[in-house]
């Protein structure tokens, strides 16, 4: 028998009929009513034509509308791709465009962004989830519906997401993942961290991302309860762990970062929070052990869009000497390091390219064979990350192999500068990138946002490299910039400061 997602949410409603399934501002429903709706949504979308194969995109915020068409389009064996919300119309169209995408379903508050994507895209049907506009409202095609499950025979190795990379290295790439992939990360990142059934999970992360999609399956595979925030808002974050008791959540640093910075914080009662994982870059030790000094666990995760989700986590009962590394494997998954040039395996302490195996592996990039061919080597990603492995197994991520800089012959890696860096008491943010020389090839520039008030100069930032490391590794040049531009997810556009004059 195939695994199908969408029929992971009938077993959890057979399993779990009366348990909260899905929460968030207005409303509560149970298992059983999300499978039902969910149930109505894939007979929806066999009446509009959506057959086995096919493409739902949704241009949702997390909310119940965006899990429901999720699991439906699984049931009806078509393929869902989440959007970016926070692109730009030629951006979203773009990706329309190359995934083929016939129905859309999109946030009222979208509705002039779903206007200008009319007759420029494939889409055929437009599902409006809330007040406004003249689309069918998702609760109106929800109507006369039957809640009969539906009859698709899809799943296992067929896909059931196309997940838009964050496009980082020129147009986003549409990664698929199989029905098999999602079981497998859920299975995995279950079994290695403490994931409860009956837990109260805060999906705040946004789903268009795999780091806030992977814990919405996990927690219907497992039992758990997914409470929905739209929108990040530090205070309003704490307030939701209060107020619906919850056990856990995703976060990015930058997230942790500013939830911190909240007053008076920790007069709230947030007994029932065991963990905060947190993802997308690396967590500062220093930020992990801020919290720790607070009794709340901060876990590290090293997620991939290719790998479906969690490559390797690092938790509390691992160790706080381990905290920066990014733990160990996840069950069921295989990392190992090699040497980027000749795929040879390393030994323990040497860095090289990351590379993944296990069940967890992507089918490759959507109407892309090339990018795939270059991914994928013998059933293992190459993830274009380096990294290192210790003698007890933890792995270290130590840059991306695209930003290496190779001056002079040696290889320099911007983490390692950035971390000295950002140690300096008036730094708020750094970034380092390798721009071009004539004598070196290449040497590494800083740029860096300073803390409000801070003096700081070219020289002493110079200095201070000079102090910690070794000559050819300092950085040359230093650029002061009011900000460091990132994508959705947080992570900093460094091929936007590549392409910044002096």
């Amino acid at each position: 028998m195939k695994v199908n997602v969408g029929k992971m949410l009938s077993n959890r409603a057979y399993l779990s009929p009366g348990l909260e399934g899905f929460a968030g501002e207005g409303y509560r429903i149970t298992f059983r009513e999300a499978n039902e709706r969910v149930n109505r949504f894939a007979a929806y979308l066999a009446d509009r034509g959506a057959a086995a194969g096919d493409r739902v995109a949704l241009l949702c915020k997390n909310s119940q509308y965006f899990a429901t068409a999720f699991f439906a389009a699984a049931k009806a064996g078509a393929v869902t791709v989440p959007l970016n919300w926070r692109l730009a119309a030629p951006e979203l169209s773009y990706i329309l465009n190359d995934c083929g995408a016939s129905v859309l379903v999109y946030d009222a508050e979208f509705g002039a962004v779903a206007d200008q994507l009319r007759g420029e895209t494939p889409v055929r049907a437009f599902v409006r989830a809330g007040d406004g506009g003249g689309d069918p409202r998702f609760e109106e095609v929800l109507s006369g519906q039957p809640a009969d499950e539906p009859g698709a025979d899809a799943g296992g190795e067929d896909p059931a997401i196309i997940m838009y990379t964050s496009g980082t290295t020129g147009r986003p790439k549409g990664a698929v993942l199989s029905h098999n992939n999602l079981f497998w990360a859920s299975a995995g990142i279950t079994h290695t961290i403490d994931w409860r059934y009956g837990d109260r999970f805060l999906s705040v992360a946004p789903m268009f991302h795999i780091g806030g999609l992977a814990p919405l399956v996990a927690n219907v595979h497992r039992g758990c309860t997914s409470v929905f925030m739209p929108s990040f808002d530090p205070v309003k974050v704490w307030q939701t762990i209060a107020a619906e008791k919850i056990n856990f959540m995703m976060s990015v640093p930058l997230m942790i970062a500013f939830m911190i910075r909240v007053p008076d914080f920790t007069r709230l009662d947030l007994s029932s929070l065991r963990f905060i994982i947190c993802g997308g870059s690396a967590v500062p030790e220093t930020l992990i052990k801020t919290y720790h000094g607070m009794g709340i666990k901060v876990h590290q995760v090293y997620g991939i869009t290719e790998y479906s989700g969690a490559v390797t986590f690092w938790t509390h009962d691992m160790g706080m000497e381990k905290c920066g590394s990014m733990g160990r494997t996840v069950f069921h998954g295989n990392v190992r390091i090699v040497d980027w040039n000749t795929g040879r395996d390393l030994p323990p302490g040497e860095v090289g390219e990351i590379v993944c195996g296990g069940p967890q592996v992507f089918k490759g990039y959507w109407n892309n064979p090339d990018a795939t061919a270059q991914a994928l080597e013998d059933g293992w990603y190459r993830s274009g990350d380096l990294g290192k492995m210790d003698e007890d197994g933890f792995v270290y991520v130590v840059d991306r192999l695209k930003d290496m800089i190779i001056s002079g012959g040696e290889n320099i890696y911007p983490a390692e500068l950035e971390g000295v860096i950002a140690a300096h008491p008036a730094v708020a943010e750094v970034a380092v990138v390798g721009v071009p020389d004539a004598n070196w090839g290449e040497i590494p520039r800083a740029y860096i946002v300073k803390k409000p008030g801070a003096g700081l100069n070219e020289e002493e930032v110079i200095a201070l490299c000079r102090s910690n490391l070794a000559g050819y590794k300092c950085v040359k040049e230093v650029r002061f910039v009011d900000a460091l531009p990132r994508n959705a997810v947080g992570k900093i556009l460094k091929q936007e400061l590549r392409g910044q004059r002096p």
